[in-house]
């Protein structure tokens, strides 16, 4: 399930976001499929129950995750989620291309590595 490195500089809890997040993207998590109750989690991830509600309240507040009182929490519909990440991810690579300009980086040689990217992952959209 969510695998932790405490050796990693990344604090905790955004480890378990990342792995939570990566897991409901690739469809691991079904959506409306019932997440591990925070206690269940802090105990196979021997670590604070405190530390997994945090991962799990912005999870909620990202809209990866949902919860209903008194029944758990639960993956949110896949189209939402995709639709919100993309657009992080969007920003994260206009900032990041920006910056590649300005360090004179052409854009034929980003466009080489956007398609040798398509190319590893079997050209799929």
């Amino acid at each position: 399930m969510v695998h932790l490195n405490y050796r990693d500089a990344k604090p905790i809890y955004e480890q378990i976001k990342d792995g939570i997040r990566r897991l409901v993207i690739t469809d691991s998590f079904a959506q409306d499929e019932k997440l591990p109750s925070v206690r269940e989690l802090a105990a196979r991830l021997a670590i604070n129950p405190n530390t997994i509600a945090r991962a799990y309240r912005e999870l909620e507040a990202e809209g990866y995750i949902y919860t209903l009182s008194g029944k758990g929490t639960f993956a949110a519909p896949k189209a939402e989620v995709w639709e919100q990440r993309a657009g992080e991810l969007l920003e994260d690579f206009d900032e990041i291309v920006t910056e590649l300009f300005y360090l004179s980086v052409q854009p034929e040689v980003l466009q080489e590595r956007i398609k040798a990217l398509e190319t590893k992952r079997g050209g799929k959209t």
